[in-house]
């Protein structure tokens, strides 16, 4: 991704923490955006001075569809999307409220939709583009009281192979990996570290994002790609 426009949503989160970094040492020219300074701070502090100057941070709310336009317009060319932002939700159907499940597809579902909408025209108008969005294991094998987030996060892999199919004429790809549990500091305080060795590290997610992201998987269109680690 040498020299490539990224954007990079997600990327100050959990598993922003170790893809942020290896996406920086592919050459590429990254943007940021976020919401929380102690986000960008915790970064910070796994990143070289160097390599941590190179990002372009920008405060954006992503579900405003006029925050992403803008966002995506003032970049003026993305050669590559990564959309990292999701979020875990858990609640049985019957006891679930509305004003929850609105949320989790909100967060999982149309901030992938609005980054995708706007960064597609960009593409479409240089005739080149790289889309990677994180779908979940839950996505095609659900679970109890994972009602909201598996449907969210299948609503993510029907959108993304939908693109692929829509531009499967042009040099533009769109693909989602489905990671399991992901090795997280937030994943370690909510379950524990029993069983962390068997989960994904964000770093090792990270490889499989940058290979979706480059010009080496040109061929590789719609892929749900599984990264279940030893789950």
């Amino acid at each position: 991704m040498r020299g490539k426009q990224v954007l990079l949503t997600g990327g100050t989160g959990g598993l922003g923490l170790g893809v942020t970094p290896t996406v920086v040492a592919c050459g590429a020219q990254v943007t940021v955006p976020y919401r929380s300074e102690s986000g960008v701070a915790r970064l910070k502090e796994r990143m070289s001075a160097a390599d941590f100057d190179r990002i372009r941070f920008v405060k954006a709310n992503l579900n405003d569809e006029s925050v992403v336009e803008k966002l995506v317009n003032d970049l003026g060319r993305v050669d590559v999307l990564i959309h990292l932002i999701g979020g875990f939700s858990m609640g049985r159907t019957d006891e679930f409220s509305f004003d929850d499940w609105k949320a989790s597809f909100d967060l999982n579902l149309n901030t992938t939709f609005l980054v995708c909408k706007h960064c597609l025209k960009a593409m479409r108008r240089h005739g080149y583009g790289r889309i990677v969005t994180i779908g979940s294991r839950g996505a095609v094998q659900p679970g109890a009281q994972l009602a909201a987030y598996c449907a969210s996060k299948a609503g993510v892999v029907a959108l993304t192979q939908a693109i692929a199919q829509e531009t499967k004429e042009m040099d533009i790809t769109a693909n989602v990996v489905l990671p399991s549990v992901i090795d997280t500091p937030a994943n370690r305080e909510a379950m524990g570290e029993a069983q962390a060795s068997q989960w994904v590290k964000a770093e090792s997610l990270a490889q499989t994002i940058c290979f979706l992201a480059s010009d080496a998987a040109k061929d590789i269109r719609g892929a749900a790609v599984p990264v279940y680690g030893a789950i």
